[in-house]
C-alpha cells in the first residue's frame, strides 16, 4: 500500500540520484511503479513533497540539539558552546554525508520556504532556552552564521574551521551576561 513514509523514501532516493534541481514527481511515482497522480494524492504538489522530505531529513539530523540545549545540569557556557559545536558539525556532516538532501535544504533556505523557517525557529528557541532571551539567542545565530548556514557550506571542510569557532565562541561566552 502506497503511504506518505514510502513517498518521502523514494524521493530521497530520487532526489540522491538526480538532485533536487532535477528530480521529478513522476520520478518518484516511476520509482514507485505508481502513477504520480497516486503521489499527488498524498502531496499536493513538488514542492510540498519536496518540503515533507526535507522537514524529516532536518529533525533526524539535528534531533541531538535539542537534548544539549534541555540538559540544564549543564551550565550555559559549556552549554552554548557543546550546542554550537554540535550544530556545526550535525551541518557539515550532513552536506557530506548526503550532498543531494542537504541541496534540497540549501535550495529551500534561499527560497525562505516554511520549513527552512521552521527550522530556524526551532534552532532559535533551543539558543533562547540555553541564553536566556530571544535578543541574544539571535544575535548568537547570527555571529555563527558561517558555522551553520547553507549559504557556507564549502567554507566548512577548511582546517582551520573548528578552530575559528572555538574562538569565536570564547568570545560570545566572555561577552554574555551571567545568569
Amino acid at each position: 500500500m502506497l503511504d506518505a513514509e514510502t513517498i518521502m523514501l523514494a524521493t530521497e532516493d530520487v532526489l540522491r540520484r538526480h538532485g533536487p534541481a532535477k528530480a521529478t514527481v513522476v520520478d518518484v511515482a516511476r520509482s514507485l511503479g505508481v502513477s504520480h497522480a497516486a503521489v499527488y494524492r498524498h502531496f499536493p504538489s513538488k514542492a510540498a513533497l519536496r518540503e515533507a522530505v526535507t522537514r524529516r531529513w532536518l529533525h533526524r539530523a539535528y534531533d541531538d540539539l535539542a537534548a544539549i540545549a534541555a540538559d540544564t545540569a549543564t551550565g550555559p557556557a559549556e552549554r552554548l558552546r557543546a550546542w554550537v559545536f554540535a550544530l556545526f558539525r550535525a551541518k557539515r556532516d550532513a552536506a557530506a554525508r548526503d550532498p543531494e538532501i542537504f541541496a534540497t535544504y540549501r535550495v529551500l533556505a534561499a527560497e525562505h520556504s516554511v520549513v527552512a523557517g521552521e527550522h530556524v525557529e526551532a534552532l532559535l528557541g533551543q539558543l533562547e532556552s540555553i541564553v536566556g532571551t530571544a535578543a541574544t539567542a539571535r544575535a548568537v545565530f547570527a555571529a555563527t552564521a558561517a558555522f551553520h548556514h547553507p549559504a557556507h557550506a564549502q567554507e566548512w571542510s577548511q582546517a582551520d574551521r573548528e578552530t575559528v569557532l572555538a574562538d569565536l565562541c570564547t568570545l560570545l561566552v566572555e561577552g554574555l551576561p551571567a545568569r
